[in-house]
């Protein structure tokens, strides 16, 4: 029996959700800057597969990395970790 290889996971916040099955989510990291120090936010956006339409703006997701399902969608939602206040 074959072994799948770990899938990465991210979690992060819905920004966006008006497509059709898709949704936006931007995942925030917080880097030192490798010269002055300082730290920085650096954000960064993937677009996932929404099977049921059901997260709207502002919740926070984990998304799972899985096939390509179109030209810029290779990850899908996993769980809905908290809903938007």
């Amino acid at each position: 029996m074959e072994t799948r290889n770990l899938r990465t996971e991210r979690i992060g916040i819905v920004t966006s959700n008006k497509m059709e099955k898709s949704i936006v989510v931007a995942e925030v990291n917080k880097v030192k800057h490798p010269m002055y120090g300082k730290i920085v936010l650096k954000t960064k956006k993937y677009v996932a597969h929404d099977q049921e339409n059901e997260c709207n703006i502002g919740d926070t997701v984990k998304i799972m990395e899985t096939r390509p399902l179109s030209k810029s969608k290779c990850w899908r939602l996993v769980q809905i970790l908290e809903r938007a206040k």
